[in-house]
């Protein structure tokens, strides 16, 4: 009786986990097995069209897309709780899928978002205007330590940065200051802007009690691990807790350190800035 009993109950188990293997975990954002391959092989650069949440959004990178999506709305990155209204800045909008994501938990929400790369603005725009997004307001402009201009790597990828060396495929763009930005309360603040976080973050200190919530991807070298204490040091200092995630395993195995192609960084982290 025993026997059959393990028998039942091994078999209820291993049918539980077939049902869930066949579970598609990114119905939500309109992604299966078969979209994933044909998104694999589509040629970067060329313009597409996914739908999602029932609206067109637009794309030219698929790779960098699904990462966003899984990123974004399956692990929910920016899930919070804010007012009822919040205002919020997004430093580094890309194509707009954190504005996608806060608009869907707050659809009053006041934002500004800031972009800086060219193919990157056009699919932003489109994007904003195709999920029908008011309140919203875009600056094709980078967030800096001054009203300037600044050279910038234009590649339309998530990786387009600004460029303080010799660089040569660069183009020249407006940046704003970002301290003159926060003139009021902030009740969440995303600063994703490829290297240059440490800069502005610097700059932008003595604003930071009118931030509630902040979201900070750090992008470093190893040799810049001091910009990432110091960071640490300033986010504490002006009196937010913080909880780090990795942003991306650089490293399978940081004591034996073999770095993965077309990466320029060592070290890239989600640091997730709070109150409590």
């Amino acid at each position: 009786m025993k026997t059959i009993s393990f028998i039942i109950n091994v078999t209820k188990s291993n049918l539980k986990r077939f049902r869930s293997g066949l579970k598609n975990p990114y119905k939500e954002i309109n992604l299966n097995w078969f979209k994933l391959k044909y998104y694999k092989h589509l040629t970067p650069g060329k313009i597409s069209k996914h739908m999602l949440f029932g609206k067109p959004l637009y794309f030219s990178h698929s790779l960098e897309l699904v990462n966003g999506l899984k990123e974004i709305f399956i692990h929910n990155t920016y899930r919070q709780k804010l007012k009822e209204v919040p205002f919020i800045i997004d430093c580094g909008a890309n194509i707009g899928l954190s504005i996608i994501s806060m608009k869907r938990q707050y659809p009053n929400a006041e934002i500004i978002a800031y972009e800086p790369d060219d193919k990157n603005f056009h699919l932003l725009s489109e994007n904003i205007k195709s999920f029908g997004y008011s309140n919203v307001t875009l600056h094709k402009e980078a967030v800096w330590t001054s009203n300037t201009t600044l050279q910038f790597s234009n590649a339309g990828l998530m990786s387009s940065k600004i460029e303080t060396g010799n660089s040569n495929n660069t183009i020249e763009i407006k940046a704003i200051r970002l301290k003159y930005v926060i003139d009021r309360e902030v009740d969440f603040l995303k600063i994703d802007i490829e290297g240059a976080e440490y800069e502005v973050l610097k700059d932008i200190a003595d604003k930071l009690h009118l931030v509630k919530n902040m979201f900070l991807e750090y992008h470093g070298t190893f040799a810049q691990n001091g910009e990432l204490a110091d960071i640490i040091n300033i986010i504490h200092s002006c009196g937010f807790n913080f909880y780090i995630k990795e942003a991306a395993t650089l490293f399978d195995y940081p004591f034996y350190r073999i770095k993965k192609a077309d990466i320029n960084y060592d070290v890239q982290l989600n640091i997730f800035c709070f109150r409590v």
